[in-house]
């Protein structure tokens, strides 16, 4: 059982109109008595905000409104106190002290979301989502982590993981009784059990690379030789002057990164030093910290001169290229042409070409368009029911994916009950670590140590 309290500021430290401080614990009602001082004492009534003060002592600490709610029906089914106060540092600050001065504990890092998780209110997929709903950078990522919160991917799961629990029951009763008169399952019946569970974590599977890019986004990085207009193009899809633009050659050093949303689709959008060889200390690191970025790129935008022939330079951006999901931008089409398109063909026959002007402002929308359809090809539907988003769930699926399919592989072979159980054990574990059914404290600690303090 817990039972201290812990307590946090809510709200981000800065200048604002209201700040909040959250305590909960069965002692968060006496503590905050013992500092809020209300302008009536009249009864109160749970969840009402009640006006007053906060004192240090005698002294005014400042004018606040304050509720208090009582466990169960509670963000973490404890007690728990807001205090509404005026927003800026000194008040946040002060009113925290007192808090912890007359006996509340400094909550760690999501500790509040890791509370109504280990209080049972939520399961520990629907608490990532807590952070995924904060952190959404469009509507559609966060209607997916409101979806996930609601419970969706956590029924589903269980569903298949309650199935596989009792298809184990069966099995487990042939292997530990033998010889009583109790009917044993077929390996026909397990084989159909299995293909039911390998097909319904395969669906789940099947669009988590369009769910995994709404909620982390699409790393995309604009590569190229110096001076081709990429922190043009830059500034011009985020609609803004965020990169040094110039006509002197290395202008960009170091990599610039920015998200935008094109289409519901959040974008983090990378514009590197120009890739070529230079003496230059500075630029050489650029250039380096360049390459490395494009390794983990999802997705690649290369530029080229239309004003100029192609180079040496260009045709070895060409080769790293080629393995990379990418789309080639000719830019400075308002100029004299060039450029030989044929060479381009040659060596990126399979990349979509688009001829643009950033001056002009000639082709951009084509632009958007084109980085659309390279993260859905396939022209989903998007129904928010049918997306995994998370790293952590996705690679926990792919693994019970492996072991539901070597459960079923050793069934339809026949293979000794022993066998079958161990993979479907397995298969059973990882799931359970999505919904926090079979999950250590380690783990634990590490997903709530990556939200926000307060939440």
């Amino acid at each position: 059982m817990i039972t201290d309290t812990i307590v946090a500021i809510s709200t981000p430290l800065g200048e604002g109109a209201i700040g909040i401080i959250r305590m909960s614990g069965h002692q968060a009602f006496e503590i905050v008595d013992a500092f809020f001082r209300p302008a009536s004492h009249k009864a109160r009534v749970n969840r009402e905000l009640v006006y007053g003060h906060i004192m240090d002592g005698d002294v005014v600490v400042d004018e606040v409104m304050v509720v208090k709610m009582a466990a169960p029906n509670t963000y973490t089914r404890e007690p728990i106190v807001e205090i509404n106060c005026h927003g800026g540092i000194i008040p946040l600050r002060e009113i925290l002290s007192l808090a912890l001065r007359h006996g509340a504990r400094l909550a760690e890092k999501g500790e509040f979301t890791q509370r109504a998780f280990l209080n049972g209110r939520i399961d520990l997929a629907q608490a990532e989502s807590v952070m995924d709903l904060i952190s959404a950078k469009t509507r559609r990522g966060f209607d997916l982590a409101l979806n996930q919160l609601e419970g969706y991917l956590s029924s589903r799961v269980r569903s298949i993981r309650d199935n596989l629990i009792a298809l184990m029951a069966q099995i487990e009763v042939g292997i530990d009784y033998p010889e009583e008169d109790i009917e044993d399952i077929t390996y026909h019946e397990i084989s159909a059990q299995l293909m039911v569970s390998s097909e319904q974590i395969s669906k789940l599977l099947e669009n988590a690379n369009n769910g995994k890019i709404i909620r982390e986004g699409l790393k995309t990085v604009i590569v190229g030789k110096p001076n081709v207009g990429k922190s043009s193009l830059m500034n011009a899809l985020l609609r803004d002057s965020r990169a040094i633009v110039t006509e002197i050659a290395g202008t960009t050093r170091d990599l610039i990164e920015e998200f935008l949303n094109i289409g519901g689709i959040p974008i983090k959008l990378v514009d590197t030093a120009g890739i070529r060889d230079t003496e230059d200390i500075v630029e050489k690191i650029g250039v380096e910290r360049s390459k490395g970025v494009f390794n983990e790129a999802d997705l690649v935008i290369f530029m080229l001169n239309a004003s100029e022939s192609i180079t040496d330079e260009d045709l070895q951006i060409m080769e790293l290229v080629k393995e990379k999901h990418a789309i080639v931008l000719i830019n400075k089409t308002d100029l004299p042409q060039m450029i030989d398109e044929a060479v381009i063909n040659e060596h990126l026959h399979d990349k979509k070409i688009i001829r643009i002007s950033i001056e002009k402002e000639i082709g951009l929308v084509d632009v958007e368009k084109a980085i659309q359809e390279m993260v859905f090809s396939n022209q989903i539907d998007y129904n928010q029911n049918e997306l995994v988003s998370n790293s952590r769930h996705i690679d926990l699926l792919k693994k019970a994916l492996v072991h539901c399919n070597e459960a079923y592989s050793a069934t339809s072979n026949q293979m000794p009950y022993d066998f079958i159980e161990v993979d479907i054990k397995d298969t059973i574990l990882y799931l359970g670590q999505i919904t926090g059914e079979s999950v250590e404290k380690d783990l634990l600690n590490n997903i709530f140590s990556n939200f926000c303090l307060g939440k």
